[in-house]
This record gives structure tokens, C-alpha cells and sequence, in this order.
């Protein structure tokens, strides 16, 4: 199964489509984020943009985005209906598929201390990802807004953010991370101007004033419509459908003799929520999901995909590697079942990718040990590095994780340049350039697996001596992980070195790793050294 997260960013700007340009550009720049919808509100002065991506570049389209919604949005001059506290004011993490709710919450904590040491912007962690119970909710986050929590953040331990300093960003303010279930953002519109009736009825509809359990409502005034409405979100539609919040906010306003005038969803919605909808207001019976037409289509065209790749074509290269037809393109070689595909007839992914992924698997180890060894009284003077570590960890095992897929697609350019045509001498010489080039970007690709197993192997190393000591065994598992990515790295640039025209910058190449593999093996018998005595 492919792994996809959903990433639903939502930003301080609704009225300069320039502006949303922008950042929308900054995302689609990352490769492998892919970019489903874009919604801008002038009377709430907010967009939400929604993109999926791979999880292991979905932390970098996010950070990007923010960086460039901090450079273009100014807070300090900025005056909406909905409430904010930051330029990029939300950046939830959703698992779609082939991920789970653990995962999106790691990749919130990394997002979350990217955002203070690449941006200066501070964080806090909300949801699925909160760091203590009363920051689940992130309408209470929120309270008091930009320039609320501006004020209190220094002098209120509760106001404290969970990533960076007690300051907000000048301009971009603080930024809410976290991962949740799908949402669906649900709005209806109520034929009236009077506020006071919109905000009656969002109380009586909402969870926290004693209504739908999984709603959340305001009150908003739509000012050029000359109407109100009451905005919603659905934290999940199963448990509290659309339609029964539409008939509930229906009831609502019959109190005070409004009528609703329309009802919109802003963004994208599953499609099992219109379908709830559609066979409550029909009275379907016997209905199934099979019965819709999209659905069986999509369902005959995967089969038809399926039957494609099985009948694949194989090629020898000029390395002795057998390569099939379609797999030498760059693709995403951590998604499905990695065991299976390693043990496929295909080359990748290889060696150099299970390098990565035992590497990814080490800093999971660490993450495993900070958590248990977080809260612990025990521990308590060291809880802080230990948390430090953690997003730490979380950080490099993201990183190994693309690693994963940059093996293939380093191997995928070495096979492109191997098909280029020798039949001039010019384009000899233009293949021999190629190969140069791809055969340099096959070696520095497990260069940096070498390096980012090494940091992880080094904070393990750290945690033998500092965490949980009931969890010595897990870091000692880990840091065999970790020495295993870094040496199996080291073998992926020795077979390219040879290829390499530049004697000169091969040697460099091995001076480099054999230095990586000396301090790793090092590291790794300092840990094994307090596991066995």
C-alpha cells in the first residue's frame, strides 16, 4: 500500500491571491508533494491549502510553506473574523494510508522543532500530538489569539510553547502542530444578520457547551452577504455525521425563526460522508459502497495496473544489474510492504535503501526510549535533553526515511545514463559526463545515509548512558541498527568509487566514509561495552 499523509495547512490570509500564490508554489517546489486544494475566505481572512505527500517530505513542503507565509504575512497588521495566532496559524498531519497516528505524530514533533530552529517560530503541539491534555483542543490553544498569547507567553507557564522560546515571532506569531483524523470543515448559512443567533446556535451544536460530540462551532458574521453563519469542524464525521449536524443546526434555528440558505464545505471531504449524507436523506436500503460507479471503476483500473507490472521487462546493465522495465524510474520505495519488495526480482530497492531503513529503524528505537523514559521521576533532570533527543531522532529517522527512496532514484539516473547513445564521439563524450554525474550522485546518496545513521548512533549512544535503563537493550539494539545503516552505506560507495573518472575526488570520497565508519564502529561497542558489563 502507498503511504500518504494529508497535510491541511491553514493561513492568516485570505485576500491577496498573490500571497496564497506564493506559498501554494512554495509546496508544489518539493518534490513528491502533490497539491489537492486551495480555499481562501475574505471575511475570515484565512486559506486552507491541502496537499498530500510521502511522510518523508511531507515535514518539508509544510516547513516551506511556512517559511514563506512568514515572510509575506504580517499578524501585527492583520484583522479577520476567524481567530489566529500565527501566519501559518495550523499544520495538522493526517493519515491517510499506509501510515498510522503514531507516525503523523512523530511528524509533527519533527515539524514542530523545525519550525523554531529553521524559522524562529515557536510551537505548540495540539491533538493527537499534544504534550499534555489541555492543549488537545486547539480552539483553547488559541484563546486570546495573536496578540494575547503575545503578551502572557513570557509570564505564563501554561501560555509556554513546546518548541522554541517563550516569544512569539514578531510577525508570524506561534504556529499550532499536530496530528489528527480527518476533518471536514462544514459550514451553514443562516438567513440572517443577527450574530448573536449564529453564536446561540453554534453553543447549543458544539461539544464543549453540552452538544455533538465530535463538533466543534462559532458564530461568524459573513459581512458582505449580509448574513451569519455557523462554522464547524467535523473532528470525525463517523462518529458525529454531517447530516445530523445539519438537522441539528436546522432545529436550532427554527427557534428563532431562521431558516438556513445554504451550507458549503470548505476543502476536501471523504467520500464515505457524502455518501452517509446522501443514503440518510434518501432512505436507501440495501445500498452498498460497490454500487457506486466511481468506486468500481477505480477498482477494475488498479486490477488492470496490477496485471501490467506483473509482465514487466528485464534489461542487464553494463554493473551486472538486472533492471525491469518502468522500476529503474524514481519512485517512492518505502511505501507497501518493503520485506516483499527488497525480496522482489527487481534491483531496487537494494542495499543501499535497507541501509536507510535500518537506520530509520535505529532513531524509531531512540524515540522508543526517550518516550519511556520521559515522565519518569527518576529521570526528571534529564527530561529535558531527553526531549531535545527525541525530536532530534524524530528529525533524522524522516531524514533516513527519504533516504530510502533517494537510493532508487540514484540508481535510477545511473541506468538513464547508461542508455544514452555512443554512437559520435560527442555523444560519447555526453554519456561519459552523465555517468559521471550519476555515478557522483550514487555515492553521495549513502554519504548521507552514513552521516544521518552516525548522528542517530551518537544520541543512542547518549541514551545508554543518560535514559531509561530498562530500555539499555532497546538502544543497544539500536545502535547495532544504526552501525549496520552506516556500514552498508560504506559498502554502496566503495562498488561506485571505481566508476568514478575523478581519482582524485574518489579518494576524498573514501577518506570521508572511512571516517564515518570508524567513529560508528566506535560508538557502537561503547554502547555494546554497557550492555554486556
Amino acid at each position: 500500500m502507498r503511504k500518504i499523509v494529508e497535510c491541511i495547512p491553514n493561513f492568516s490570509e485570505g485576500r491577496s491571491r498573490a500571497v496564497v500564490d506564493e506559498i501554494v508554489a512554495a509546496i508544489q517546489a518539493v518534490n513528491g508533494a502533490v497539491l489537492l486544494d486551495r480555499e481562501s475566505d475574505a471575511n475570515h481572512h484565512r486559506s486552507v491549502v491541502t496537499f498530500v505527500a510521502p511522510p518523508e517530505v511531507v515535514v518539508d513542503a509544510a516547513i516551506a510553506a511556512a517559511k514563506k507565509a512568514a515572510e509575506l504575512i504580517d499578524l501585527t497588521t492583520h484583522k479577520g473574523e476567524h481567530p489566529r495566532m500565527g501566519a501559518t496559524d495550523v499544520i495538522p498531519f493526517v493519515p491517510i494510508a499506509g501510515v498510522t497516528m503514531d507516525d503523523c505524530v512523530t511528524l509533527a514533533k519533527a515539524c514542530g522543532a523545525r519550525m523554531f530552529q529553521e524559522l524562529g517560530i515557536p510551537v505548540y503541539l495540539y491533538e493527537k500530538a499534544a504534550t499534555r491534555p489541555e492543549r488537545e483542543n486547539l480552539a483553547a490553544l488559541r484563546k486570546g489569539q495573536f496578540e494575547g498569547i503575545r503578551d502572557e507567553i513570557a509570564v505564563k507557564e501554561s501560555r509556554q510553547p513546546d518548541f522554541g522560546a517563550a516569544a512569539v515571532h514578531p510577525t508570524a506569531g506561534i504556529t499550532a502542530v499536530g496530528a489528527r483524523p480527518p476533518l471536514i470543515a462544514y459550514n451553514i448559512n443562516l438567513g440572517t444578520g443577527d450574530l448573536e443567533i449564529a453564536n446561540k446556535i453554534a453553543r447549543a451544536v458544539r461539544y464543549l457547551s453540552g452538544g455533538l460530540r465530535y463538533v466543534k462551532a462559532l458564530g461568524f458574521e459573513l459581512s458582505d452577504r449580509g448574513i451569519v453563519q455557523v462554522s464547524m469542524n467535523m473532528v470525525n464525521f463517523e462518529g458525529t455525521p454531517l447530516h445530523r449536524a445539519f438537522e441539528m443546526v436546522k432545529r436550532e434555528a427554527e427557534r428563532y425563526g431562521v431558516a438556513i440558505v445554504g451550507s458549503e464545505i470548505v476543502g476536501l471531504v471523504p467520500q464515505k460522508a457524502l455518501n452517509e449524507a446522501s443514503d440518510f436523506y434518501l432512505q436507501l436500503e440495501n445500498f452498498s459502497q460497490e454500487q457506486i460507479l466511481e468506486h468500481r471503476l477505480v477498482a477494475a483500473l488498479e486490477d488492470s495496473d496490477t496485471a501490467t507490472r506483473e509482465h514487466g521487462v528485464t534489461a542487464t546493465g553494463e554493473h551486472g544489474v538486472t533492471a525491469t522495465s518502468g522500476d529503474t524510474e524514481a519512485k517512492d520505495f518505502t511505501l507497501g510492504n518493503f520485506a516483499e519488495m527488497v525480496a522482489a526480482h527487481t534491483p531496487v530497492p537494494g542495499g543501499g535503501s535497507v541501509a536507510a531503513h535500518s537506520g530509520m529503524l535505529a532513531a524509531s528505537l531512540g524515540q522508543m526510549v526517550c518516550h519511556l523514559t520521559i515522565g519518569k521521576k527518576k529521570y526528571a533532570d534529564v527530561e529535558a535533553r531527553i526531549k531535545a533527543l527525541q525530536s532530534e531522532l524524530a528529525e533524522l529517522g524522516a531524514r533516513l526515511r527519504q533516504l530510502i527512496s533517494e537510493d532508487a532514484q540514484s540508481f535510477a539516473a545511473v541506468m538513464q545514463a547508461m542508455k544514452l547513445s555512443k554512437a559520435t564521439d560527442a555523444e560519447k563524450a555526453a554519456r561519459t559526463q552523465e555517468m559521471n554525474e550519476a555515478t557522483r550522485g550514487a555515492i553521495l546518496v549513502p554519504m548521507a545515509t552514513a552521516r544521518t545513521a552516525l548522528e542517530v548512533l551518537l544520541r543512542l549512544a547518549e541514551l545508554a548512558e543518560i535514559g531509561n535503563q530498562n530500555a539499555l537493550s532497546d538502544a543497544a539494539v539500536g545502535g547495532q541498527l544504526a552501525l549496520t545503516a552506516v556500514k552498508g552505506a560504506f559498502y554502496n560507495v566503495l562498488i561506485n568509487l571505481s566508476s568514478l573518472d575523478d581519482k582524485e575526488e574518489a579518494e576524498d570520497f573514501r577518506n570521508q566514509i572511512d571516517r564515518l565508519v570508524d567513529e560508528a564502529c566506535n560508538t557502537a561497542e561503547q554502547i555494546e561495552a554497557r550492555m554486556v558489563n
